[in-house]
């Protein structure tokens, strides 16, 4: 894994030295790429490809970038898992190689197949090729968009890179926000592709090609999408032990080939089911032990270390935890707008980053078990949405308005401290933080808007008080399919949640300590298995993954694993009123902060007031998302 960046300016005026500016763009990226660095100038076209190498394949100079071969240069981050096998075709039509690096094979797979040989990958990537004959630029995505590509045009420049910190080094980069943008970011703390906080700037969707040529003419075009997966899925009516027996086949092939690489690996394991699958079927085909990491917090609430241990002892893992205190994580907010240089308010990227930064003191590569809970029906606001929503429809529109004025009366908090009494509740965590998103759900229109006003964290009626440019989370033409409902919601968030927070997340904790962070679940071919499987497959009664538990529980027992989810939480509202007051406090005089993102400022003061007084229930993580957007802001703009 690496970082690259880049720049093709077709309306140059020799008003910036370009050697000079690539090289800051690309040494702005230097943490997650702190092994070499190489850069291609093009002085004539004013263009230029820059690249920081993490070395995890074919650790020798052989592998540096850009890579050339005849009129193509490549810059490239990721990783080819395939490539031996990829290699081995390419031989057989007569290409010979002279590096052991998947970098070489994409080069030639391009000169040989041209761009449909992104359907022989299988992996996580961002790369550009420059044809120096034609004189063409083509950039490209992975199909689930692991690994981040911005991308930027105005009055003829064109750049790229993994992130954008690297755009503020050009000299010609205009930073007009995006109001759009905010706008979805004020819903769910991230923003999703192809949004980007820049107006002018962009993220270049996943399973995508980007092609730009010197008559300015920029196409994009998608070669995998998960939308059309779902359409082109039909449920399997096989029996369930056939596809559970599939499954595991799957799952395991594809867990393997994330072990590819010449420097050590590990995984991080929270004792949950994902984590608990991955390493459990790990450890079965490895000849040596597993290298676990997993950190605990001295609060019980938030504290699973404990189940990780257990389930690594189980498995025989080589086992490491660390447990962190409260200064731990204050000491990395302040990091947080360097790490997220696009405003980003899930707060388990704290945590995150303090696992990566253990795993990287004996691992560069650490396996993440994300996306079992979008691909295999994990989350509680599935089952709800499932459960519960064509119940509600059935109620007429004026009685669930009376419920939902009713409801609002109920401070959240009070139903998160006695949760243990109510039977209805008992079994489910973070009831402060879903409860007011399944009150604001009374007043939806159809299944899709019940989901997307569960996914986020401020009413539509509260937002357009507060910010004027309203932007739809998500917009589909697609119909639920029968017993599909399921793999539909999981796909609404594989293009959305997924790429736009958990794996921004896990990107920038992870390359921040320049350990490569990869996705075992993120396999097309799991995703391809998972949408052709029947709902009660995925949630069936109370058990959510019900597959995947089925087959960890013939190498996990039961017992160490039934627990409700928990997840990366951290008490965000004990530090926003405490050691965070006061920088929150002082967002209510900076009007600048208000201008430059169009918001309201009497309707924000008034929201952190009822906040810091607790008049109302005001969610922590929205305040959250303020604290944060105010502090990138701090950062980048001011």
């Amino acid at each position: 894994m690496c970082r690259i960046t880049g720049f093709w300016d077709l309306n140059y005026k020799q008003n910036y030295p370009l050697q000079d500016t690539l090289v800051a763009m690309r040494d702005s990226l230097q943490h997650g790429g702190p092994d070499s660095a190489g850069d291609y100038v093009n002085k004539e076209l004013a263009l230029g490809l820059g690249h920081r190498r993490l070395s995890i394949l074919d650790l020798s100079p052989a592998g540096k970038q850009p890579m050339f071969l005849e009129e193509w240069v490549l810059v490239f981050n990721g990783e080819i898992y395939n490539f031996v096998e990829i290699r081995k075709k390419l031989e057989l039509e007569g290409c010979q190689f002279a590096t052991g690096t998947d970098t070489e094979v994409i080069l030639k797979a391009f000169k040989t197949w041209g761009k449909k040989m992104v359907h022989e990958f299988r992996g996580f990537f961002a790369f550009v090729i420059f044809n120096q004959r034609t004189e063409t630029l083509t950039v490209c995505r992975d199909r689930i968009g692991v690994k981040p590509l911005f991308w930027y045009w105005k009055d003829g420049l064109f750049m790229f890179a993994s992130e954008l910190k690297a755009f503020h080094e050009h000299p010609v980069f205009n930073k007009t926000i995006n109001q759009q943008a905010v706008s979805l970011y004020l819903q769910q703390g991230y923003i999703p592709y192809p949004h980007c906080i820049f107006q002018h700037a962009h993220k270049l969707p996943a399973g995508a090609y980007l092609e730009l040529d010197k008559q300015q003419a920029v196409k994009i075009e998608k070669y995998w999408d998960v939308q059309e997966v779902y359409a082109n899925s039909s449920v399997r009516t096989d029996s369930e032990a056939d596809l559970e027996a599939e499954l595991e086949q799957v799952l395991t092939e594809s867990f393997e080939l994330r072990m590819v690489a010449d420097v050590p690996v590990g995984a991080f394991l929270s004792g949950g089911i994902d984590s608990s699958i991955v390493t459990a079927l790990l450890q079965k085909k490895q000849g040596r032990q597993l290298k676990t990491f997993t950190i605990g917090f001295h609060e019980e609430e938030y504290n699973e270390a404990k189940q990780a241990k257990a389930v690594a002892k189980h498995l025989g893992t080589e086992h490491h935890e660390l447990y962190c205190t409260e200064q731990d994580f204050e000491q990395v907010i302040p990091l947080l707008p360097e790490m997220y240089d696009e405003p980003f308010g899930d707060s388990s990227g704290i945590p995150t980053y303090l696992v990566a930064k253990m795993a990287r003191e004996q691992v560069k590569v650490g396996l993440s078990s994300d996306g079992g809970d979008e691909i295999f029906g994990g989350y509680t606001k599935y089952e709800v949405t499932q459960n519960f929503y064509p119940k509600i429809k059935r109620i007429p529109s004026f009685v669930r308005a009376m419920l939902k004025g009713g409801s609002g009366l109920v401070n959240p908090l009070w139903l998160e401290r006695n949760s243990s009494k109510l039977p209805v509740l008992k079994n489910y965590k973070n009831i402060s933080n879903k409860f007011p998103k399944l009150v604001n759900a009374l007043g939806a229109k159809d299944t899709l808007d019940f989901f997307n006003i569960s996914s986020t964290y401020i009413a539509q009626k509260d937002l357009k008080r507060l910010h004027r440019p309203y932007q739809n989370r998500y917009e589909t033409n697609l119909s639920i399919a029968d017993k599909r409902l399921i793999s539909y919601l999981g796909m609404v968030d594989i293009d959305t949640y997924l790429e736009g927070d958990i794996m921004t997340k896990v990107d920038r904790a992870t390359m921040a300590v320049a350990l490569e962070g990869r996705e075992p679940f993120l396999d097309h071919k799991i995703i391809e298995f998972a949408m052709q499987l029947p709902d009660d497959l995925k949630i069936k009664g109370k058990d959510t993954k019900y597959l995947l538990r089925k087959i960890l529980y013939k190498h996990v027992p039961k017992e160490l694993i039934e627990r409700p989810k928990q997840g990366f939480s951290i008490p965000i509202q004990k530090w926003l009123l405490s050691s965070l007051k006061e920088p929150l406090l002082s967002i209510k005089s900076d009007q600048d902060f208000f201008n430059t993102f169009q918001l309201e400022s009497k309707e924000v003061q008034q929201i952190i007031d009822n906040f810091v007084q607790q008049r109302t229930y005001i969610n922590p993580h929205f305040i959250w998302f303020l604290y944060t957007l105010h502090q990138w802001y701090n950062r980048w703009i001011k």
